[in-house]
C-alpha cells in the first residue's frame, strides 16, 4: 500500500496548481496536482508532453478513465469514490495509483481492506 504524507514515510509534495505558470514554479520532485479534470486537462497533457509527474483530483469513473489515458501517476478521490474505482483500474492495468484523501492515521487500514492502492494525507498537499 502507498503512504504519501505519513511524517515517518518520505514522499513527494503535492503542488497544487491552476496554470503552465504555476506547473513553472514547481520544484524538481514534485507531483503536479489538478482539479477538476474538466478545467485542467489542457494542462494534463502538458505534464505528460514534457514528462512531468502529475495527479488528478476525481470523483467519477469517467474522470478515473480519462487521468489514466491522460498518464496521471496518481488519482486522488475520496474513499467511496475509489472503492468504486479501484476494481476498474486493477481489471484494465491502470498506470495510475489511486488514492485516498485521509486525515487520521486511523483511516489507513479501513481503506487498506477496501483494496484501494493507497492514501494521502491532506498535509502533503500543498
Amino acid at each position: 500500500m502507498i503512504i504519501i504524507g505519513h511524517p515517518w514515510i518520505q514522499s513527494p509534495r503535492f503542488f497544487k496548481v491552476f496554470s503552465i505558470q504555476g506547473i513553472e514554479k514547481s520544484l524538481p520532485g514534485d507531483i503536479i496536482l489538478f482539479e477538476p479534470l474538466v478545467d485542467s486537462h489542457s494542462y494534463a497533457i502538458h505534464c505528460q508532453s514534457n514528462n512531468i509527474p502529475f495527479a488528478i483530483v476525481v470523483n467519477t469513473l469517467e474522470d478515473a478513465l480519462f487521468a489514466n489515458a491522460l498518464g496521471a501517476k496518481y488519482i486522488i478521490c475520496e474513499e467511496d469514490d475509489a472503492l468504486m474505482i479501484q476494481p476498474i483500474a486493477t481489471e484494465y492495468m491502470f498506470d495510475t495509483r489511486i488514492l485516498v484523501l485521509i486525515h487520521s492515521e486511523k483511516e489507513i487500514s479501513k481503506v487498506a481492506r477496501g483494496g484501494v492502492d493507497g492514501v494521502i494525507f491532506a498535509e502533503a498537499i500543498c
